[in-house]
């Protein structure tokens, strides 16, 4: 099927723009879209966008797995090895001649071991750690979906029961801790798969179901959030290295069903307010990799700017000039002002957003002038 007669889907890309946005909020520790912290987002954000990944995934692909295998590396891997060696340089800058001791050496393995066992190895695009780990879990999907035909058990309910017992069972390793150094990367990909195969089995099965009204819907889910909130001890975990689950194997895939249903309704209510062509949250929805990839090092240019406000003028006198250089969660709060994370939130968006910008027009001039030149030659 021609990717380009598919129609956009306006539910998802917002869906897609609002996980971003509770990705970057996260990483700032501004709790601006957890609904007074009903939904927090360490209990579901990271899952959300294996969701979104796993809806969109297409049988036709199983017809030619090598193409499927083909595009993923060019659209996702390829730009993420070439970010990769831009930020090991930029840590290297900053280390030889900033004072700065976050990020490791450049070496064959931080460039192309490191980013499938952690994504951490220079800090600065850490949170693109999301990638490698999509790329791996989509190519697990599509040769065990493969192999499940060729046995005649391609079942939906199969796949998804089956995933979520594996993922189950990594939690309770996990919680034992008997999750520790390199099973941390077997274990993040199979606590994560159940989460892609929800997003196919919400598509094919449930979809087309989910027609209870706002109200009922919205009710029941907050009533289960505030019931997890009442009985569990903590909802919040973390995905890459999967540790802090508290409260047993079955709790964190439910807090993932809950979060990811209550904020794909709040997507539906919103898709009739958005023009498909357009809008700042679709345009966020289609560049949620920029953004993913690029919105630590806005915080850390934020940084920078009140670093040397702080040294220039003398105001900001208790910015940690420590922490700034070792500590890559280290946040300056002006005045002390939990509102002032809102500056770190549009910078973690809106330079990505404008460096996209930037390399797309320049890809646009490169393609218009080589194509000048080869109508020069003909």
């Amino acid at each position: 099927m021609d990717r380009q007669k598919i129609p956009y889907n306006v539910t998802f890309g917002i869906l897609s723009a609002l996980a971003i946005l509770m990705i970057v909020a996260g990483h700032a520790g501004y709790d601006i879209l957890t609904v007074g912290g009903l939904f927090p987002y360490y209990s579901f954000h990271v899952p959300l966008f294996l969701f979104i990944s796993g809806y969109f995934y297409r049988e036709e692909e199983e017809a030619r797995p090598l193409l499927y295998l083909k595009k993923k590396v060019k659209r996702l891997l390829l730009p993420y090895f070439v970010w990769n060696v831009v930020y090991g340089v930029i840590a290297w800058a900053l280390r030889a001649f900033g004072g700065f001791s976050m990020g490791e050496r450049i070496s064959l393995k931080t460039l192309f071991v490191s980013p499938f066992l952690n994504g951490y190895q220079f800090i600065y695009n850490y949170a693109a750690w999301f990638v490698p780990v999509l790329v791996v879990i989509e190519m697990m999907n599509l040769c065990m979906r493969l192999v499940l035909k060729k046995l005649h058990l391609h079942y939906e309910w199969l796949i998804l029961v089956g995933t979520l017992a594996v993922g189950m069972a990594v939690v309770q390793f996990a919680i034992d801790g008997r999750v520790w150094g390199l099973y941390k990367t077997p274990g993040r990909l199979l606590f994560l798969y159940p989460c892609f195969q929800m997003g196919q089995f919400y598509k094919k099965k449930l979809e087309a179901k989910d027609t209870l009204g706002n109200v009922p819907y919205l009710a029941f889910v907050i009533g289960v959030q505030v019931l997890l909130h009442l009985c569990c001890n903590g909802l919040a975990y973390s995905s890459v290295w999967c540790t802090g689950f508290a409260n047993g194997p079955l709790i964190p895939y439910v807090t993932v069903v809950s979060g990811t249903a209550f904020w794909l309704r709040v997507a539906r209510i919103f898709t009739p307010l958005q023009n498909p062509a357009g809008g700042f949250l679709l345009h966020l929805g289609r560049n949620t990799y920029a953004v993913m990839m690029h919105h630590v090092m806005a915080f850390m240019l934020v940084k920078m700017i009140l670093a040397g406000i702080a040294v220039g003028t003398g105001y900001l006198a208790d910015f940690d000039f420590v922490r700034f250089r070792a500590d890559i969660d280290y946040y300056y709060l002006v005045k002390g002002s939990e509102a002032f994370k809102m500056v770190y939130l549009a910078a973690g968006v809106g330079l990505p957003l404008g460096l996209q910008w930037i390399l797309g027009r320049a890809a646009e001039c490169s393609a218009t002038c080589w194509r000048r030149r080869k109508g020069k030659t003909i």
